[in-house]
């Protein structure tokens, strides 16, 4: 008598979302200035366990939420009959049918990531060999506005070490000037490609280094490499590479034009290209800082638990918003604290 074959595993089901986060202050960049910003969440189904994901759609790369859920639905059909366990594989075909728009890989790559490490029954790290108390401490982020609202975003941030302050407008000095009205932590500064020449990046930074901050993340528009080299010789705090370095295959080719790399998974496609980032950084002798984009508590809790594997931190992007959907890591006294129940340890609000 033959034994009976077992039944064919059940198809997955793929849902997507587009989310609107609503700011608890307006946010204001070099780039843009905004209440809201919509992120696309995918929620992958099989087996009675859900995956998890999210991407924030960056408009510098002609990304949107819209665009991103296309890109996600036009391959709806490969993801429903792939096996999430070979999710190398799956990962592999994604990168190759989706052209660009990282937000919806990176959104796939944790919901993937998620279900897997739940199906193993291990927290994300713990699938990296990590150990939770190794998580660093994050930043809080101060957008730039005028001196009274800095201010006051300053004092809001009391319960946070270290401070994240966006510059690279003509308001720079002001703006440093209101926060070290209120607090004399240590800050670190990103200019997002606000300096366009190296002389100005060199005397901004000079002063800068005169107010306590550690480090500086892009001072100059991305593809100024050679002006980079230039200035990293000028100056005497660490400058960190962010729009200039989005994916595994940039870190080379910016790696002696900075002293660290900022990685973002909505940039570079997910979890497990920064977890490549970060290892081709170390090879080369960078130091590594892993950032966030305005997210909720999904994806910054997908990057918190690569975060033992960094220098720095800077996981806030759910702490600026006023509706999380999800609680996932917390922050007690600025460290990060990695959920331990396998996956990403995600619970609806």
């Amino acid at each position: 008598m033959l034994a009976a074959k077992p039944a064919a595993a059940a198809p997955a089901t793929l849902e997507t979302e587009i989310f609107r986060l609503k700011l608890r202050h307006t946010w204001t960049t070099v780039m843009s200035s905004s209440d809201y910003r919509d992120t696309l969440h995918v929620r992958f189904r099989r087996d009675g366990i859900t995956g998890t994901g999210e991407g924030a759609p960056i408009v510098r790369y002609h990304e949107s939420a819209e665009s991103a859920r296309k890109a996600v639905d036009s391959i709806r059909p490969y993801l429903e009959q792939a096996d999430p366990r070979a999710f190398r594989n799956v990962l592999n075909e994604v990168f190759r049918r989706i052209p660009e728009e990282w937000a919806a890989k990176a959104a796939l790559d944790i919901a993937l990531m998620d279900w897997v490490t739940q199906k193993m029954g291990v927290p994300l790290y713990r699938y990296f060999g990590l150990d939770a108390k190794d998580a660093p401490v994050t930043t809080f982020s101060i957008g730039i506005d005028n001196p009274e609202v800095t201010r006051q975003k300053t004092r809001e941030a009391e319960a946070f070490p270290v401070l994240k302050i966006k510059v690279g407008l003509d308001t720079d000095e002001a703006t440093i000037d209101a926060v070290r009205s209120v607090t004399k932590k240590p800050l670190r500064v990103d200019a997002n490609e606000g300096w366009k020449s190296k002389e100005e990046a060199v005397r901004k930074i000079k002063w800068l280094e005169t107010q306590g901050v550690e480090l500086i993340e892009q001072p100059l528009p991305a593809s100024m490499l050679d002006e980079a080299r230039w200035m990293r010789g000028k100056v005497n705090i660490p400058i960190f590479g962010d729009e200039a370095c989005l994916r595994a295959s940039d870190v080379v080719k910016v790696a002696n034009a900075f002293d660290g790399i900022n990685i973002k998974l909505d940039k570079c496609g997910g979890i497990m290209e920064a977890y490549k980032m970060i290892h081709t950084a170390r090879s080369l002798g960078l130091k590594i800082m892993l950032g966030c984009m305005i997210s909720s508590s999904a994806t910054i809790t997908a990057a918190a638990h690569l975060s033992p594997l960094v220098d720095y931190a800077d996981l806030d992007g759910n702490l600026l918003i006023a509706n999380d959907p999800y609680r996932g890591v917390t922050v007690e006294k600025g460290k990060l604290i990695l959920p331990s129940s396998p996956g990403l340890g995600l619970r609806p609000v």
